[in-house]
């Protein structure tokens, strides 16, 4: 592995925006400089001799590894995202859109691969903000008039006024404002619009009459600005019609009491529902806990009896008890969490424990839920260790591994990965089952939601939400990367050790 960071950094231009990469023939980082630091959050330590896989989503790793063969095939320049948009992921989850080029880098006769990025999130932002107040301003059905500050003639007037008007944009653009004003004519229009070209108002509102195309006349509330169209001064009105404020105070008056008193009933019966929820949850998972736990202890005994040819088929229902009775303690331990989020009665109990504990612990729970061939692999590591809430991790990895089993069809392996660092443990879990529909990804973690594809499976659809509400308050992050009928990813990291 390469290591001369003394001599490649006096060649990188640590002052250039864009970030610098750069890696050897197997992709791994070699040099970093400052903008690739910041773009990524990530320290210089942090990212050398990493594979440059690191700063991309998993869903771009086999795109850049083509690019990557053809780069080294060719030693030519070549722009990663020709054909479509590429995504980095920063060091905390966050993704950012890059324009990427690799280009040939030599030194002492060793050629390299130089990575450089560009973020061009904030560029793509401001053109869709551009976009998207044209659109507002050509569909508005306000209307929006912009004329010349010297001649008064109408520039541009939108969709709105014209149909308000009842004059096209090739009629109008002939017109002033004084010409739909019938009220003004253009001595007193402009003694009115002097004060802000003297810029001692940022902007007048004015309420005056404006005149349709068939004579009919209408109130309105105008809002003036004075702008600038490249190097030309032009005025920017907005008009309100007013005929409705005008005709029908009262009337609006007591519509906005009616709905006052409706939104006090509302938030009202909402206080007293959420009520009568917490202190049903309360009560139905203490009334069902005890007779749960006789249930699993009655079933452990009752496969303690070893009779007959019978046996099997007996040991068989007793799986079946035991395993249903689980799972309503589950759902029960999950109401009372969420009963305890609600009634901000959570407190969390902080020991140092080893991670493997927990992680043999989950996987043995899980193994009763596991379905015909399927398996679990994960890494082991004794020295990994955690100064957090044991019960709680615990649970975070059980509610994960049991979703990836409950999702993923037979004969199907299941992955748990672990990494930690100096300051963070990561843990992903990986399964090749159904997988989250697009359209219901953005609600995955709302409680009591369940995408459509899962429907009939059992769930609850608050295990999710619990798990990030715990992370949330333990300074954690969840976030996964998922495509209907291939799988499912969920990243969990989570501080080594907790703030108290």
């Amino acid at each position: 592995m390469l290591r001369q960071e003394d001599k490649i950094s006096n060649i990188l231009l640590e002052t250039i925006s864009e970030a610098v990469i750069i890696v050897d023939n197997h992709q791994k980082i070699v040099e970093v400089n400052a903008s690739a630091e910041r773009i990524f959050a990530y320290k210089k330590d942090e990212l050398i001799s990493k594979d440059l896989n690191i700063l991309l989503p998993f869903n771009y790793h086999e795109s850049l590894s083509i690019h990557f063969e053809e780069f080294l095939k060719t030693g030519n320049r070549i722009k990663i995202n020709d054909s479509k948009d590429v995504f980095g992921i920063k060091k905390d989850g966050d993704i950012v859109e890059l324009d990427i080029e690799l280009i040939p880098f030599t030194i002492y006769n060793k050629t390299f691969a130089m990575a450089l990025i560009s973020d061009i999130s904030e560029k793509k932002r401001k053109e869709e903000e551009r976009h998207h107040l044209s659109i507002i301003f050509d569909e508005s059905l306000n209307e929006i008039h912009v004329f010349d500050a010297k001649t008064l003639r109408f520039i541009n007037v939108n969709y709105g006024a014209q149909k308000s008007l009842g004059y096209s944009m090739e009629e109008l653009i002939d017109m002033t404002p004084i010409d739909i004003t019938p009220c003004k004519d253009e001595g007193e229009f402009r003694t009115a619009i002097d004060i802000l070209l003297k810029k001692n108002v940022e902007k007048l509102v004015i309420e005056t009459v404006q005149r349709r195309k068939d004579g009919t006349e209408y109130p309105v509330e105008t809002h003036l600005q004075l702008s600038k169209l490249g190097d030309r001064e032009v005025f920017v009105a907005i008009i309100l019609d007013i005929t409705e404020r005008k005709n029908y105070t009262k009337k609006l008056e007591k519509i906005v009491e009616e709905r006052t008193q409706q939104l006090k009933y509302a938030l009202d019966k909402e206080v007293e529902i959420n009520q009568l929820k917490s202190k049903f949850l309360s009560s139905l998972s203490h009334e069902f806990k005890t007779p749960l736990s006789a249930i699993l202890t009655s079933a452990l005994l009752l496969s303690k009896y070893q009779l007959t040819e019978q046996q099997e088929r007996r040991n068989k229902h007793i799986k079946t008890i035991t395993d249903k009775a689980q799972i309503l303690n589950n759902i029960l331990n999950g109401f009372l969490s969420i009963e305890k989020f609600d009634t901000g009665n959570l407190s969390y109990q902080f020991t140092n424990f080893k991670i493997s504990e927990i992680v043999d612990e989950v996987i043995y729970n899980a193994r009763m839920l596991i379905k015909e061939g399927q398996q679990i692999k994960y890494t082991e590591n004794e020295d990994l260790s955690l100064y957090q809430d044991e019960k709680i991790i615990e649970l975070i990895l059980s509610n994960l591994i049991q979703n990836a089993i409950k999702y993923s069809p037979e004969d199907t392996t299941i992955y748990l990965d672990i990494d930690q660092d100096e300051e963070i443990t990561t843990f992903k879990i990986r399964d090749a089952g159904v997988g989250i529909p697009e359209n219901a990804q953005k609600n995955i973690f709302d409680r009591y939601f369940r995408a459509e594809n899962v429907i009939n499976i059992e769930g609850t659809g608050i295990g999710l939400n619990i798990v990030k509400n715990h992370l949330e308050k333990l300074n954690g992050k969840i976030y996964f990367e998922s495509k209907q009928d291939v799988g499912t990813t969920f990243t969990v990291s989570i501080p080594n050790i907790a703030k108290q």
